[in-house]
């Protein structure tokens, strides 16, 4: 669940402004990374236990019997915009902190990242100067600006509560499947996995996601993540498949996490040969579609489809093939595999 937002204005493509009654919210992405930043509002924000996700509802203001009492509406750009004497005593990189947000909240990109660069020396400055770097595809400071924020956890999240601001990102996990995150040594890792994943350093973005698994051990999102990186990295490795199974183990189909990392046991047990395996945990995935992407699940029949033939069960394979024509024509090679 989301704000009712009283418009939505874009501003660039992947840049989004949110007005709202309550203030505003800066929207950035596409896929790589999305930051929102924006005043605290009336929200609630719930994790999903054991994924990573997180849903996010307005809260009742009690109803129009406390309009009175309700807070004037401040515009955003106000609310990060210190004071002459509050200027005076907070140091530099505070103030180049805030005005950076105040430039996001305002849609100027290239001012807001030059402003959280002289910032980077606060976690919070390198977090978001690291996303936004990430954002424009700038992956070398990225990783520079990410790797000054994960070197100071404990610092994360500070002038972001002391200023009201709010910095969620969303990631995505695998083509199908993202996950949110905030500013926290959680967040900035799985950043950097991005980073790397995207200079090809993949070695790199294991050793991230490996750190992650210590502290962390049972997040199913980094599971998930490790997972599908080991798959691209070290394909058709027997000792790499045999660790995406055990990544996998005990995993039911609880969320579209669940399900994504299921996809991924049924690849690394093809890999094994066991192809009986791989299918049982297919039709296991398939089993509930309820707050399934779409993606998911078609990327689920296809992999169930190729493994009923592996298996010679080419009329089974076929009805798959079938129904994922009808759903989505074009949808990888399914056309030319059904002969159309």
């Amino acid at each position: 669940m989301s704000f009712r937002f009283w418009r939505r204005i874009k501003l660039a493509p992947g840049l989004t402004l949110n007005l709202s009654k309550t203030g505003g919210s800066l929207s950035l992405g596409p896929r790589g990374a999305k930051v929102t930043v924006g005043p605290h509002g009336n929200r609630a924000t719930a994790g999903i236990s054991g994924t990573g996700l997180f849903y996010t509802r307005k809260l009742s203001s009690g109803g129009a019997r406390h309009a009175s009492s309700r807070p004037p509406v401040v515009p955003p750009e106000d609310r990060l915009t210190l004071g002459f004497f509050q200027r005076l005593v907070i140091p530099d990189e505070e103030k180049s902190f805030v005005d950076g947000c105040r430039e996001l909240v305002l849609g100027h990109e290239d001012q807001a990242r030059t402003l959280l660069a002289q910032a980077d020396h606060l976690a919070d400055g390198a977090y978001l100067a690291g996303f936004l770097a990430l954002k424009q595809g700038q992956l070398l400071p990225a990783v520079d600006f990410l790797q000054t924020a994960v070197a100071r956890p404990e610092e994360l999240g500070r002038y972001f509560d002391k200023y009201g601001i709010s910095a969620n990102l969303k990631l995505p996990i695998t083509a199908e499947v993202a996950a949110l995150v905030g500013p926290h040594e959680r967040g900035v890792l799985l950043g950097l996995v991005e980073a790397y994943q995207q200079q090809q350093r993949f070695e790199e973005a294991i050793a991230c996601l490996q750190r992650l698994r210590k502290l962390e051990p049972a997040d199913v999102v980094v599971k998930l993540s490790l997972a599908e990186l080991l798959l691209d990295a070290r394909a058709h490795d027997k000792a790499t498949a045999k660790q995406v199974v055990k990544l996998a183990e005990g995993i039911n189909n609880e969320t579209a996490m669940h399900a994504a990392l299921l996809l991924c046991k049924s690849s690394a047990l093809r890999e094994l040969g066991l192809a009986e395996a791989a299918h049982e945990t297919l039709t296991t995935a398939l089993r509930r579609h309820k707050d399934r992407p779409p993606e998911l699940l078609h990327a689920i029949r296809y992999e169930r489809a190729l493994v009923l033939g592996d298996l010679g069960r080419q009329g089974q394979a076929r009805k798959d093939f079938e129904r994922l024509y009808a759903e989505d024509p074009g949808y990888r090679d399914v056309a030319a595999r059904l002969g159309l």
